[in-house]
């Protein structure tokens, strides 16, 4: 091998060269043939003799080679990537799942790269079918989805599992898909039950679209926990799961008119903050005279003020699970309890 002086210099040639060091350099500078230094750095399952390997490694840190993912994923059918498809990555939500999911591949020596799909279809499946040509090792789409099995994501989906790709969705899932189940209605219909054992008989709820799968689990469960304890679920205002919808949507509310003693439940926490600052700004008291509720409890729902009624669910154990089903052929989903947090958003009635 050469010295360690020579091997920085031949590094530095290459960089100003714009070249990058190559299989065939790491194997010539280690003394060993092209293919147990392909075994080494391409992870295959063939045992090679540990001098060799550390030859090998030795060199290719030397000479800075960074292996080619693209042609391991054109030989092995798959790279060592797990893609992440996320609505939005300012939400916190999505943020505390793609935390689980980055835990378990950082266990298991795998890449996470994550794509924004802004909730729109058309983006969803434009990202699904380039990731087809990247092939992942797994795929999580985390975003909310509708029931549309005609879909174009549900057919870029399909053809993603033809290629052999593990396809891993929230909610129920399909011949084609493992799915991490979250119980969203009966968090929701617990939540109901409890705003109703606290005094409360009226509210409103702000939701997201009809047919956007998590919002209308959670809207129908709150609906038969408050009006079975007695309450009354009047107006549904439709948005979407962003703290503007929830702030446009109760400033609209606001406009019509909300009696004080109303509770609010909104879909998520981030639309619960969103219309606390509407309310906030229209001089109503939060707890006290309008109350609100929400579901996720992300961090900022005990920043800030009153701190938020929510339902917890474990997002960063939802997305370290939902990164285990994608390597593990055998994985069985654990119990992911979720629980009604009670704070001074919604104080009850006297």
């Amino acid at each position: 091998m050469s010295s360690p002086e020579s091997l920085s210099r031949q590094r530095q040639a290459r960089t100003a060269r714009g070249a990058a060091a190559t299989l065939h350099d790491v194997a010539r500078e280690a003394g060993v043939s092209l293919a147990t230094a392909s075994r080494v750095l391409n992870g295959s399952e063939r045992k090679v003799a540990e001098s060799f390997r550390e030859r090998v490694e030795a060199a290719a840190k030397a000479l800075g080679y960074t292996a080619n993912v693209s042609a391991q994923a054109t030989a092995r059918g798959t790279s060592p990537v797990i893609a992440l498809l996320v609505a939005d990555i300012a939400d916190p939500y999505f943020g505390l799942l793609a935390s689980g999911v980055a835990r378990g591949a950082d266990e298991h020596g795998l890449v996470v790269t994550i794509a924004i799909t802004e909730r729109d279809p058309d983006r969803e499946a434009r990202i699904i079918r380039a990731l087809r040509g990247q092939r992942p090792q797994g795929l999580i789409l985390s975003a909310s989805r509708t029931d549309d099995t005609e879909s174009d994501t549900a057919r870029e989906l399909a053809d993603f599992a033809a290629l052999g790709g593990r396809i891993v969705t929230f909610g129920a899932g399909g011949a084609e898909n493992t799915h991490v189940e979250i119980d969203n209605r009966s968090g929701a219909e617990e939540l109901g039950r409890r705003m109703a054992g606290l005094g409360y008989r009226s509210a409103i709820a702000i939701g997201a679209a009809s047919g956007v799968r998590t919002s209308d689990d959670r809207l129908a469960g709150f609906r038969a926990g408050f009006e079975g304890g007695g309450g009354a679920l009047g107006r549904v205002l439709r948005g979407d799961f962003r703290r503007e919808s929830g702030a446009e949507l109760m400033t609209q509310a606001l406009a019509e008119d909300i009696e004080p003693g109303t509770l609010v439940f909104c879909i998520s926490d981030v639309v619960a903050i969103g219309a606390m600052s509407a309310l906030r700004a229209a001089g109503r008291e939060i707890g006290t005279d309008i109350a609100v509720c929400g579901f996720d409890d992300v961090p900022s729902s005990i920043d800030v003020t009153p701190a938020l009624t929510t339902v917890r669910i474990p997002l960063a154990e939802v997305g370290y699970q939902a990164f285990r089903a994608t390597v593990d052929a055998d994985w069985v989903q654990p119990p992911l309890p979720l629980e009604v947090i009670v704070r001074a958003s919604t104080p009850g009635l006297s």
